[in-house]
């Protein structure tokens, strides 16, 4: 599971758009981060090798602390050194933080290069855009990164990646802080695993090419996400290494798929049922796909049961590729309301 919560909003178009096809990551909002456009409305970012010594390691003390907090399940201190409003909005942040701590307890927690964002004014910007680092004339360099916030309230921000090894699952935990009365409190919180099925970002790379290679453009497509979301701490970030798999995912896009909002209908047993994702999943050393579809109501589970089997089968017939690539099938019949009823078959399973 990916355990994320923050205060921090990540709307912004289609930058970040692309960044969400990733899936539908739980992140909790409670402060609104955010920005606008380079420095024509005080946005400035910091890199590591631009911060004053003590700031810097101000910061990378801090995110240290709240890995231990984490690491301890120490939900009241990281509730208590947290800002007003994420403190008063906490159970996402409590959940993922009581999620993350089979990863944590016994792991050790490298600091990556912090970032420093500081945007001024005096009332929330509307979309926030901090380019950090060198870009060259087509954009992002090897050192650099771009964060695309909204709403965000004028003042001093951190951004710290935390890379945790050792423990149950390699993670990343990525942290926003915000410098209150000469203290770094916690604003956001968002864990991540860094491999899944026992496989990080680089081996979804190659399997995506591969298949990419093969014209299954479909498995491609699926792999290339789970790539991205290996890949990207948070969804409100790029680097030079997201930006190209962002290129190589839009290269084998499928028509035939549900992407950004879009729907597709796929008729299974006499009915036409409206699909709105399909997605990969790892469930333990296994990686799945899933399809989401619109169901009517989901209170009868026994024929909710028929229907999810006969869209898992509708799936495969229309797309047997899928069968290569993985372990088993998740449909999820979502009714009006938002709750769902899923069905698993392993794929050697499904006739």
């Amino acid at each position: 599971m990916r355990a994320e919560a923050s205060g921090v909003n990540t709307s912004s178009g289609l930058e970040l758009q692309k960044r969400r096809i990733g899936r539908g990551y739980r992140w909790f909002l409670t402060l609104l981060l955010g920005a606008s456009c380079g420095l024509l409305h005080g946005q400035i970012c910091q890199t590591a090798t631009d911060m004053d010594a003590p700031v810097r390691g101000a910061i990378e003390a801090a995110a240290k602390r709240y890995f231990d907090m984490s690491a301890h399940g120490d939900i009241a201190g990281l509730k208590q050194n947290s800002i007003p409003t994420v403190a008063a909005n906490f159970a996402g942040i409590e959940y993922a933080v009581k999620e993350d701590q089979a990863s944590f307890t016994g792991a050790q927690a490298i600091v990556r290069p912090p970032y420093l964002l500081s945007a001024d004014g005096t009332a929330p910007l509307a979309r926030a855009e901090f380019l950090c680092g060198v870009f060259g004339a087509n954009g992002q360099t090897k050192n650099s990164a771009e964060f695309i916030l909204t709403n965000l309230p004028p003042g001093m921000y951190a951004f710290v990646i935390l890379d945790v090894t050792g423990g149950r699952t390699p993670t990343t935990l990525s942290l926003v802080l915000q410098q209150v009365s000469g203290s770094w409190k916690l604003a956001g919180y968002n864990a991540r695993p860094s491999q899944v099925a026992g496989h990080d970002a680089d081996w979804f790379v190659a399997r995506a090419r591969e298949y990419k290679a093969k014209s299954q453009n479909h498995d491609a497509w699926l792999y290339y996400r789970e790539a991205i979301a290996l890949s990207a701490p948070v969804d409100f970030m790029s680097t030079l290494a997201t930006d190209k798999l962002y290129d190589e995912l839009q290269s084998v896009q499928p028509a035939d798929f549900p992407v950004n909002g879009s729907t597709i209908d796929l008729s299974a047993g006499g009915k036409t049922y409206r699909v709105t994702d399909i997605f990969p999943l790892a469930v333990g050393n296994d990686l799945d796909v899933v399809i989401r579809y619109q169901a009517a109501d989901i209170s009868d589970t026994a024929r909710t049961f028929q229907e999810n089997t006969a869209v898992i089968k509708a799936l495969l017939m229309k797309f047997p590729e899928l069968r290569e690539a993985f372990a088993g099938v998740v449909a999820r019949a979502v009714d009006p309301s938002g709750r769902d009823y899923g069905t698993l078959l392993a794929m050697k399973d499904i006739k």
